[in-house]
């Protein structure tokens, strides 16, 4: 176990799990780091805004890593993230910040989110849907399995007859 930070999680905080195979000769404690920030307020390059105002009650915080058993140079990186740092009832936000940029980051040779902690004061934030599960399967007719939707590729370059096609295969 290493502690990285005199940092105490809060009930507050959304906990992150990272597996973290560092770069050759990049410590686990910075890329531990490393993650932490990508995925909240530090960037690859200096902005102006940097002097603005103080990030400390936004930043991502790695407060231990853990050797993975059996396996070298794989390490477990805990990051807290505070509240602060997302919009409340927005899936889509907070998942950006936590696993948007982070993976292509050139500290790390392979990264993988383990598990996510989010706290019930922040979940509550979320509306669901707005009729409930049961008026969807009514509207659909689909009952005993799960409801599922894609993305039609390519986009945009199908005529309208295909794009027909492809959204009618989808649902079949």
């Amino acid at each position: 176990l290493i502690i990285l930070l005199d940092y105490k999680t809060k009930d507050t905080d959304i906990l992150a799990a990272f597996r973290v195979t560092p770069q050759p000769g990049v410590p686990p404690e910075e890329a531990g780091a490393a993650v932490a920030a990508e995925s909240s307020t530090g960037t690859w390059t200096t902005v102006w805004t940097d002097g603005l105002t103080s990030l400390d009650r936004y930043k991502g915080r790695c407060y231990h890593i853990d050797p993975v058993p059996g396996e070298d140079n794989q390490y477990i990186a805990y990051v807290a993230y505070p509240l602060d740092l997302f919009e409340e009832g927005s899936v889509t936000n907070m998942f950006t910040s936590i696993v948007g940029n982070v993976f292509g980051f050139k500290a790390l040779r392979a990264l993988r989110l383990e598990d996510l902690r989010i706290p019930t004061c922040y979940t509550k934030t979320f509306q669901g849907p707005p009729h409930g599960i049961q008026v969807e399967r009514d509207k659909l007719n689909k009952y005993g399995r799960p409801l599922l939707g894609c993305t039609i590729k390519p986009k945009l370059g199908l005529s309208a007859k295909n794009y027909g096609r492809a959204v009618y295969e989808c649902l079949r």
